[in-house]
């Protein structure tokens, strides 16, 4: 297939086996889940009635004292005893083989594609780091909510653009699903689309 280099007659032609591929919703709903679930850092921890200090003796005899009996000073019951329901450090990575992920990411650029989400262009390169030139360049594109991809991140495009709200500026060797589902347009060059049907063939 062919995609049309906006505003220009020129165009590049790419795999139909990677660029035009049926949607698969389940396995991008999948795909996107364990991007985000892999993302979470699951360092949350308390500590149990097991790992707080202390409470090696009962605090008093069993009979006698007229107060509620006691075995430990850690009983979650007492101040400075351990958490009943104590949270602990967990992995929430969801395993996606290779295979999986690749035919998920070709899934969702072809439905972008016929979705007419994805702008093609020959190069976003801008004259100086200044925001207004991106700007401008964008109102040229028609965008305003856009993943911007680049072969290798230009410092004066990311840096143009980081101010402006709704605009991401991303390298397309750690491209993620999760950013290209949440923009409403993923801007790309030409050479960062070659180097995404290398890694996606």
């Amino acid at each position: 297939m062919d995609i049309t280099i906006h505003n220009s007659k020129k165009k590049v032609s790419v795999s139909d086996a990677t660029f035009d591929v049926s949607f698969n919703e389940p396995l991008v709903h999948q795909l996107v889940v364990s991007y985000m679930s892999t993302a979470r850092a699951g360092t949350s921890a308390q500590k149990n009635r097991a790992a707080v200090s202390g409470g090696g003796a009962k605090p008093w005899r069993q009979k006698g004292t007229g107060r509620a009996r006691a075995g430990t000073i850690r009983s979650p019951i007492w101040r400075s005893g351990g958490v009943t329901f104590a949270a602990s450090p967990r992995d929430y990575t969801k395993k996606l083989n290779k295979k999986m992920y690749r035919a998920g990411m070709r899934s969702l650029i072809s439905e972008l594609i016929r979705q007419q989400r994805l702008i093609l262009i020959e190069e976003l390169g801008v004259a100086e780091a200044k925001t207004k030139v991106m700007i401008a360049k964008l109102e040229e594109l028609g965008v305003s909510n856009a993943l911007i991809l680049t072969d290798g991140l230009d410092s004066a495009v990311y840096l143009a653009a980081r101010n402006i709200p709704h605009i991401q500026v991303m390298d397309i060797a750690v491209v993620d699903p999760l950013s290209l589902v949440r923009q409403e347009h993923v801007v790309i060059d030409k050479a960062a689309l070659i180097k995404l049907e290398e890694r996606l063939s």
